[in-house]
C-alpha cells in the first residue's frame, strides 16, 4: 500500500513539473501575441485617420469592418500572401498626445510582429507622400513669471490641489 502511494506521488510530481514547464513556456510566448507597433505621427489627427483609412481600404485592398473617427479606431480583416485565404483581425488606433502629435498603434494579434511593422512603415510612408513635410510642432512657451509680491505657495502647494498637470489641460 505504501509502495503504491509513493508511486502515485512520483507520477503526480512528474505531471506537476511538466505542467509547470508548459505554463512557463506559454507565459513566455504570450507577450509576443499581444505585441503591437506604434509610432508618433507629427501630422494632424484628421490627416492620420484619413490616410489610415485610404491605406487599408485602397492601397492594401483590405475590408474595413468598423471605423469610428471620433473614437479614433479602424478595424479591418487582414490577409497576408503568406497565410493564403486565412483572415485575421487587425486594428489601427489613433491617440492624441500632449505634444500635438498623434500616436498611431497598429495591431495584428494573430500575426507575427513584423506584419504590424510593415503596416506601420507603409502608413508612415503614405503620410509623407500625401502630405509632404509634417507641419512644425508648436514650441511650448515658458510660463509667465508670477507678479512681484505674490508667492507660489499663496494658493496651496506648488502644484496646487485640483489643478490638472499640463499634459491633461
Amino acid at each position: 500500500m505504501l509502495v503504491r502511494a509513493r508511486q502515485r506521488w512520483g507520477r503526480l510530481q512528474g505531471k506537476v513539473v511538466a505542467l509547470s514547464f508548459l505554463m512557463l513556456a506559454l507565459f513566455w510566448a504570450l507577450p509576443e501575441a499581444w505585441a503591437r507597433v506604434s509610432f508618433d505621427s507629427p501630422y494632424t489627427y484628421d490627416q492620420n485617420f484619413q490616410a489610415a483609412l485610404r491605406y487599408v481600404r485602397v492601397d492594401l485592398g483590405l475590408r474595413v469592418t468598423e471605423k469610428d473617427p471620433a473614437a479614433g479606431y479602424l478595424l479591418f480583416d487582414y490577409r497576408s500572401h503568406e497565410s493564403g485565404d486565412r483572415v485575421s483581425p487587425g486594428s489601427i488606433e489613433l491617440i492624441p498626445t500632449a505634444n500635438a502629435a498623434v500616436r498611431v498603434v497598429v495591431q495584428l494579434p494573430q500575426m507575427p510582429r513584423y506584419h504590424e511593422q510593415v503596416l506601420a512603415s507603409g502608413l508612415e510612408r503614405k503620410l509623407r507622400t500625401e502630405y509632404g513635410t509634417p507641419p512644425p510642432r508648436p514650441i511650448p512657451s515658458a510660463p509667465a513669471p508670477a507678479p512681484s509680491g505674490s508667492s507660489a505657495h499663496s494658493h496651496g502647494s506648488e502644484h496646487g490641489a485640483g489643478i490638472l498637470p499640463p499634459t491633461w489641460q
